[in-house]
C-alpha cells in the first residue's frame, strides 16, 4: 500500500477525521482526552489513532507517563497538491480570466 493509499484510507472514516479535527483545534492531546470526545471504547480510539499514525497524519511524543498526540498536516497537503490542486487550477484560472474580461468590457 502506498503512502497516498494509507492517507486516503485514514481519511475515509468519519471518526478518524473527527480525531484529526480535535487535534487541529488543540494539539498535544492524550488518549484519555481524545477518548472523552468520542462515543467509543478506549480500544476503539487506540485502533483509529494507530491507523492515523501509520498514515503519518498523527505523531506522538512521550511527556513523562503520558503519550501526547499531534496532528501532522504534511500528508494532507501532499494529497492536496497531488490530487486536488491540479483539478481546481482550471476552474480558478477560468474565473480569473472571466473577471479580467468583464473588467475590460467596462
Amino acid at each position: 500500500m502506498t503512502d497516498d493509499d494509507l492517507v486516503f484510507k485514514a481519511l475515509s472514516d468519519p471518526t478518524r477525521r473527527f480525531l484529526l479535527d480535535l487535534l487541529h483545534a488543540r494539539d498535544g492531546r492524550t488518549l484519555s482526552q481524545l477518548e472523552a470526545e468520542v462515543a467509543m471504547t478506549r480500544f476503539g480510539v487506540m485502533k483509529h489513532l494507530k491507523l492515523l499514525e501509520e498514515a503519518g497524519l498523527v505523531v506522538t511524543r512521550r511527556s513523562g507517563r503520558e503519550k501526547l498526540h499531534y496532528l501532522n498536516p504534511v500528508p494532507i497537503r501532499l494529497i492536496h497538491d497531488r490530487w486536488i490542486g491540479k483539478y481546481a487550477e482550471r476552474p480558478l484560472s477560468a474565473l480569473t480570466n472571466l473577471k479580467a474580461d468583464l473588467e475590460s468590457d467596462t
